[in-house]
């Protein structure tokens, strides 16, 4: 065997992503979407594989090129996924023992979402409606693409406060609505229509109504786009008898049906600290009546809430026991995204898969199974089948064991420290790769974005390169991050560069003073969105760093909030203020303010098409730096949104990665 090499940012391209576990009803098997990056290293390639109940087989059960989101029909006959058919996604259906997958809608702007009926006779559709001069179906070809070349640019008018959006861009007249297939009449009928959104969706047990969640304006709010709430509401299947049955109190995420009809379980939060509030689950009676919280003393944060450079989202809709007594979610503590199990009753909960890892997805199987799709700090994540009666665990795919084979790479240890004021903070560090004891090292900081996130047990591609170019890194959750209870992630609010930033540097003191091989001249600090800000702050506030890399950063709290597509809300609910009321209280939490003390030198990575912290932001960071004589250095990547790290052009990622650790390398000695 050859010997071991350092990671490197070009073994992104060797990657591969499991996800999607889905369960056939009929033999247990498991259908997945594996996913790697094309030949060409400017985007990826995503097809379904399908791996037996025992796990000995793990097949390619489609040859698509972007296929997503695979569904079992309730009886385990048919496979239906999104696939491509021209420039928008449908929804393809092929059958269980293989074959050619046929599409089954023709929605003119595509499907973004579906769920089967429970006969397994229709689909419950979520996409784009068509605006008022266009019809439901496909364009017309060849004149639709006559029309589009003879056609000249026209202005754009815009009506809505909230009218772009990081990754889609800027909004049009239309709005995104449910519609059902039905199979038997191979017609696609509108459930729901008018002036709002629908999010979140699901059929009723019999499949005679679907619920869904939507904003609406109210007498407080005319305008629904200021709105920070929304509701749930029950229509008959063809869109009849529409109900609202919440009273706009709450901001509901996902919601379904309990297995008896019932009660309609949701996973929401009251608001009460802002976007910082935990999320609880609720059940209101299918009729309507009062949404009872369940749980609420637990200071835990449900769903997930980790963050990481390996995928750009990640989570599992509720899952109901067979007895339908129970729920499955994920819940974010203490660096770990685990399974948990909770009566509906509210008497009990309990961990059933746990660990130091990220189980991202999940799904259940029979025979009382659950199918993680689990990342940790050295795999980047595979599938494996849990067994909740004993706790037994196999391993279903082994996606990058070739690469990963060929690689050396460090090991995170996690610590616990107390901060200044006693509050209980924990953290990891990770040794250089080939490190010889006794010597001294060179160390970077990293902090992770949100700040409403935590980092934990997965994989890092960033930090491993950091780690393969001979710097220890660490990387902690001080408080405005999730995994630690209420207060502790409500902390930051209104606070920014106050207790988060004495967090990061009680833990720097703490690192230094506790591992005795990091070199307190030759540090670094990076992070992205936040984690952006805390870094420009950082280096407006101490000189104790030899070199910072901000990116997709935040500088300007007073321009954020004009340009960026969440700044109107975001900025009042995080730094509790606007522009025309609060200008110092913005301009205090800004850490363009504090420009002229930064003496660290910085690299400014920003994405051109960055709708969440803008590019303007780098660039008016860039411009005072250098206008003050300060050492800075801006790249900016054409065509990347927010998501660059995590989920953008594959050869950006690498060539992003690759600036980091240059500018380290530049200006730390090691």
């Amino acid at each position: 065997m050859s010997e071991k090499r350092p990671i490197t940012a070009d073994d992104l391209y060797r990657m591969h992503w499991v996800s999607d576990p889905a369960v056939s009803p009929k033999t247990g098997a498991v259908a997945h979407i594996s996913k790697t990056v094309n030949d060409q290293h400017g985007g990826y390639t995503s097809h379904i594989r399908l791996i037996s109940p025992d796990g000995r087989e793990d097949t390619a059960f489609t040859a698509g090129e972007q296929d997503a989101s695979p569904a079992w029909s309730p009886d385990g006959s048919k496979l239906a996924f999104l696939r491509k058919k021209g420039d928008a996604r449908q929804v393809w259906v092929m059958p269980a023992h293989g074959g050619e997958a046929q599409a089954v809608t023709e929605l003119k702007h595509g499907v973004s979402a579906f769920k089967w009926a429970p006969d397994g006779s229709a689909l419950l559709l979520r996409a784009e409606a068509p605006s008022a001069d266009e019809a439901v179906g496909a364009d017309s070809g060849a004149q639709a693409e006559k029309a589009g070349k003879d056609k000249q640019p026209d202005e754009k008018i815009i009506q809505r406060i909230k009218y772009k959006a990081d990754g889609a861009g800027l909004w049009n007249d239309r709005r995104t609505h449910l519609f059902v297939h039905d199979f038997a009449a191979s017609a696609c009928t509108p459930v729901t229509s008018g002036d709002f959104d629908v999010s979140s969706f699901h059929w009723s047990p019999d499949g005679s109504r679907v619920i869904y969640t939507a904003t609406h304006a109210s007498a407080s709010f005319p305008d629904p786009d200021l709105r920070l709430t929304n509701d749930l509401f029950v229509a008959e299947r063809d869109g009849g008898n529409v109900r609202q049955l919440t009273d706009g109190r709450l901001s509901i995420g996902p919601i379904a049906y309990t297995p008896d009809g019932s009660h309609i379980l949701m996973l929401a939060d009251d608001l009460n600290c802002g976007f910082a509030t935990l999320t609880r689950i609720y059940l209101i009676p299918a009729e309507g009546g009062e949404a009872r919280v369940y749980y609420e003393d637990l200071d835990v944060q449900l769903g997930h809430a980790c963050v990481g450079d390996m995928r750009a989202g990640a989570g599992s809709p509720p899952v109901f026991s067979e007895d339908g007594k129970y729920v499955f979610l994920q819940l974010s503590e203490d660096g770990g995204v685990k399974v948990a199990r909770f009566a509906l009753d509210g008497s009990d909960y309990e961990i059933i898969a746990g660990g130091d890892r990220e189980i991202y997805q999940f799904a259940l199987a029979p025979e009382g199974r659950l199918i993680l799709a689990s990342a940790d700090t050295l795999h980047p994540g595979d599938l494996f089948s849990f067994d909740m009666a004993n706790g037994e665990e196999t391993r279903l795919t082994d996606c990058n064991k070739e690469l990963f084979s060929e690689l050396v790479l460090s090991e995170p240890e996690a610590f616990r420290f107390e901060a200044s004021d006693g509050w209980p903070i924990q953290g990891w560090i990770m040794k250089p790769v080939g490190f010889k004891e006794g010597s001294k090292v060179p160390a970077i900081l990293e902090i992770h974005g949100g700040p409403q996130a935590m980092y934990g047990c997965t994989f890092m591609h960033e930090f491993q390169l950091l780690a393969a170019a001979g710097f220890a890194v660490f990387y902690t959750n001080p408080r405005g991050g999730h995994g630690y209870g209420q207060v502790h992630v409500n902390t930051v609010r209104g606070d920014y560069g106050g207790r988060d930033y004495q967090d990061l540097m009680d833990a720097v003191d703490y690192v230094l003073s506790a591992y005795d091989y990091i070199d307190d001249a030759r540090l670094g600090v990076t992070g992205g969105s936040y984690g952006g800000f805390m870094t420009n702050w950082i280096v407006g506030h101490t000189d104790r760093f030899q070199a910072a890399v901000t990116q997709r950063s935040i500088c300007n709290w007073v321009s954020f909030y004009g340009v960026s597509d969440i700044g109107y809300y975001f900025t009042e609910d995080q730094i509790w203020g606007n522009p025309w009321d609060d200008l110092e209280k913005l301009w205090k939490h800004s850490p363009i303010a504090y420009v002229k003390q930064v003496n660290t030198p910085l690299l400014i990575l920003h994405g051109e098409q960055d709708l969440r912290c803008p590019i303007e932001q780098g660039e008016q960071l860039f411009v005072a730096l250098k206008r003050l004589g300060k050492e800075a250095q801006f790249i900016r990547f054409p065509g990347a949104d927010h998501n660059l790290s995590r989920s953008g052009n594959p050869h950006l990622r690498t060539r992003r990665l690759t600036h980091i650790v240059r500018w380290f390398e530049e200006h730390i000695e090691h």
